[in-house]
């Protein structure tokens, strides 16, 4: 079935459910239940699923969104409408101050931090008097609309849904563009992404923000169904259901937040009635048995259940549009031309007692292909990472196009005109080659978040596509534009890598082991681009192993031997030099 008509589909069905005769108002208000919970979901996924960043604290958020609005309806008769941009705005605050803190952390102590504030928030609620501490806060208006109280929960559906159906289809936006594709490249790592100019911590920010929004509106809509407020909601305990949803229904989709919302809601209210009934009540298994469940189902789909799904409802993959204006294009050469373009001047890394990198200097010029060679071990991946400013320099400095760059982020060094490559390859597997191409060329486009989710983007986003497909065809991998990265050999991965580099449209391009893994002619298709990027006026500097490639196309050669330059020089000289001879091809060479 195609995606738009299994949308409409879903529409249709939720409308007329509540118009169907005999249908049990339990049903519908369990349904209700469905949404808010799926809310909740959604930012998760987009949080945990898509950007890496686990959370157990979200129903903290629907807390914020829930007393605010209980609080401004009852204590200060203000309308649940006129309540709902304070209720966002106190759990988006919320998240910002919470989120400058957490965002920063890593590994288990993410999700060890969110258990933190989530707990401290939970019993913050109810100690307050404001909140009615334990007891909570009771008699918040219901919603109306056109004077009309929505007190039958067969109207409320519509509101609930509405609500959930917009999330849904805005966040679906945001991922679908610039900003998405930064969200996506943070799941496997912040290294790439900052090498295209990336912020990471910013875009951390701005999907915790948009998660607790979410949430946010999930718990001013629970105050005004439930009609009354207390703590016991927005624990801990409520946070691991949410993110049991986002993982069941699928960790990266956001559609699957409804269906995991769903199989949770309905699992639980279904074992709270089957467990007594096998058991009696007298040992309350439901909880038990609820976990048992869950790890049966996630062992059978580990993705998730939307991906099994979503076989009946295939997508069809991004394509470049056939015609979108170019982007602005750097001016190559356009700086002095008297000067290098790179400059390493004493450049020193030291990890404690070990030296990475021993004092090293030497010159990219304008133009020009330099080759950095030695041994495993010889510190030419972490020479990389000091120009791209990946580490941080012990001592020395780098220079480019004669400003000093060492100490700056990444993301600076990479809007003034550096892309890299990397040893080990750093694609996002499950975006298609265009997308992850199109990852490189983040920096020349201008669309923001709201511009993103309200599809205001897309000339901007057709812009950034079109070069990105314009660089796959330069590297020879068209035919393979709409695959999965992850799909490709290790040698086309690392072309993928490349055209990715070209997409940022630099002036220094830095490879790292580019030739390795592809057969004779692909190096040779490799060699040619090389050199036609010369011939523009780019320069490269690249670590390579093939001395063959190395040779034939280079201009110049800088060898180290444990992180100390031994030699530098052109090819010829490099090739008979006595001490290269002994440390990287051998003595006997």
């Amino acid at each position: 079935m195609n995606p738009r008509r299994a949308f409409l589909l879903l529409v249709v069905v939720l409308v007329l459910v509540p118009l169907v005769p005999g249908v049990p108002i339990f049903w519908i208000t369990l349904l209700g239940n469905v949404g808010l919970a799926a809310l909740v979901a959604m930012g998760l996924v987009l949080l945990t699923g898509v950007g890496g960043m686990t959370s157990f604290g979200q129903a903290a958020f629907c807390g914020f969104g829930a007393y605010a609005t209980a609080v401004l309806t009852t204590a200060w008769g203000w309308s649940p409408w006129a309540a709902l941009p304070v209720s966002l705005a106190v759990s988006g605050g919320a998240a910002v101050v919470l989120g400058l803190i957490t965002v920063r952390l890593s590994g288990h102590f993410l999700p060890l931090g969110t258990m933190a504030w989530g707990l401290s928030l939970y019993y913050l609620f109810g100690k307050l008097d404001l909140l009615g501490r334990h007891d909570g806060l009771s008699g918040i208006p219901p919603l109306e609309i056109a004077g009309h109280a929505l007190t039958d929960p067969r109207a409320v559906h519509y509101v609930i849904w509405i609500a959930v159906i917009a999330a849904g289809v805005l966040t679906t936006h945001l991922l679908d563009s610039r900003i998405g594709r930064a969200i996506r490249a943070l799941r496997k790592g912040q290294i790439a992404a900052e090498a295209f100019g990336i912020d990471a911590a910013r875009t951390k920010l701005i999907v915790f923000v948009w998660a607790a929004l979410l949430a946010g509106l999930s718990g001013w809509l629970y105050a005004h169904v439930q009609r009354t407020v207390t703590p016991a909601p927005f624990g801990l305990n409520a946070g691991i259901e949410y993110l049991f949803m986002a993982v069941v229904g699928g960790s990266g989709q956001i559609w699957g937040a409804i269906v995991g919302a769903g199989l949770v809601t309905l699992m639980k209210e279904a074992l709270q009635r089957i467990v007594p009934a096998l058991f009696g009540n007298a040992m309350q298994l439901e909880g038990v048995v609820f976990g048992i469940v869950l790890v049966a189902l996630l062992q059978v789909a580990r993705e998730g259940l939307w991906p099994h799904l979503a076989r009946f409802v295939p997508g069809r993959p991004r394509t470049a549009p056939a015609e979108a204006a170019p982007l602005a294009r750097r001016m190559l050469g356009a700086g002095d031309t008297s000067r290098p373009l790179l400059v390493l001047e004493a450049a020193r890394k030291q990890f404690g007692g070990l030296i990475a990198v021993n004092d090293v200097s030497f010159k990219v010029g304008r133009g020009e292909i330099v080759a950095l060679i030695g041994p495993n071990g010889a510190g030419k991946s972490t020479t990389f990472n000091l120009i791209t400013g990946v580490a941080s320099l012990t001592s020395g400095t780098v220079k480019f196009d004669g400003a000093v760059i060492s100490g700056t982020s990444p993301q600076v060094i990479a809007g003034r005109g550096v892309a890299r490559t990397f040893q080990h390859v750093k694609l996002e597997p499950e975006m298609t080659v265009l997308e992850n191409v199109a990852m490189g060329a983040h920096l020349r486009g201008r669309s923001g978040v709201l511009a993103s989710m309200l599809r205001l983007d897309r000339r901007d986003e057709g812009r950034i596509l079109k070069e990105a497909a314009t660089q796959i065809e330069r590297v020879g991998l068209t035919e393979h534009m709409t695959k999965p990265a992850g799909s490709l050999a290790l040698g086309q991965q690392r072309v993928v890598e490349i055209a990715r580099a070209l997409a940022m449209d630099p002036e220094l391009l830095l490879l790292d082991e580019p030739a390795a893994g592809l057969r004779h002619f692909e190096k040779e298709a490799l060699a040619d681009l090389l050199k036609r990027l010369r011939a523009e006026g780019m320069s490269v500097l690249l670590v390579e192993h093939d001395m063959g490639f190395v040779m034939g196309i280079t201009d110049h050669i800088v060898v180290l031997d444990f992180g100390t330059k031994i030699a530098e020089g052109p090819p010829e000289t490099i090739k008979t030099h006595p001490a290269v001879l002994e440390a990287y091809l051998g003595g006997a060479a």
